[in-house]
C-alpha cells in the first residue's frame, strides 16, 4: 500500500469521525440513534473502492475500541461494541466493503454521468443501506431479544435517511470521479 492509499484512508476516517459530531438524535422506540457517520461509510466504499474504503472503516473502528470518543454522541471504548446497535457497527466493514467492490465493478471512466452517478448510487444502497442494516438487525434481534420481525420493523424508521445519504454518497462519488479519480486506481 502506498502512502498515497495510506493518506486517504486516514483522511476519510477522518471524515467518518467528522461526522459523528453532528448530535445524534434518538427515536425513542429502537435504541439505535439517528447519526451521519453512516454517510462517511458509504462515501469511503464509493470513492475509494472495496480494499481502502473497508480499511477506512477498519481504522475508524480501531480508534473507537481504544477508547477515543469517535463514535457519534462522543462514544468510544470496547464496551461500544457489545450495546445493542453494535451490529451497525460491525456493518460498517461490510457495507463499505459491499459499496466499494460494487463501485469498482459497476462505474468506468467511460460511463455517462448519469449512468455513474445511478450506478454509485445502487452500490450505496446495497452496502450502506441493505448490508449495514442486516448485520444491525441481526446483532439487534440476538442482543436484545426482540427477535427478527420486531428489531427489522425498527429499522425500517431508518432507510429513507440511509437512502438520503446513498444519494448524497453518489454525487459525491460522481463528482471526485470526475473531478479526481481516486475509484479507478486500485490499490
Amino acid at each position: 500500500m502506498s502512502t498515497r492509499d495510506l493518506v486517504l484512508v486516514a483522511l476519510f476516517a477522518a471524515i467518518i469521525v467528522a461526522l459523528g459530531l453532528i448530535p445524534p438524535v434518538n427515536l425513542g422506540f429502537i435504541p439505535v440513534p439517528v447519526h451521519a457517520q453512516s454517510l462517511g461509510v458509504m462515501l469511503a466504499g464509493v470513492v475509494l473502492g472495496a480494499k481502502r474504503g473497508t480499511l477506512t472503516v477498519a481504522l475508524f473502528m480501531l480508534l473507537a475500541a481504544i477508547g477515543l470518543p469517535v463514535l457519534s454522541g462522543g462514544r468510544g471504548g470496547l464496551g461500544v461494541f457489545m450495546a445493542p446497535p453494535s451490529g451497525y457497527l460491525y456493518g460498517y466493514i461490510v457495507a463499505a466493503f459491499v459499496t466499494g467492490y460494487m463501485s469498482e465493478r459497476l462505474v468506468t471512466a467511460r460511463q455517462t454521468g448519469l449512468v455513474q452517478g445511478s450506478y454509485f448510487f445502487v452500490a450505496a444502497v446495497a452496502g450502506g443501506v441493505f448490508a449495514c442494516h442486516l448485520c444491525g438487525v441481526l446483532w439487534l434481534a440476538f442482543v436484545t431479544g426482540l427477535g427478527l420481525p420486531a428489531a427489522f420493523m425498527g429499522t425500517l424508521a431508518f432507510v429513507p435517511g440511509d437512502v438520503l445519504k446513498a444519494l448524497i454518497a453518489a454525487f459525491a462519488g460522481r463528482a471526485v470521479m470526475v473531478g479526481y479519480p481516486l475509484l479507478p486506481q486500485r490499490a
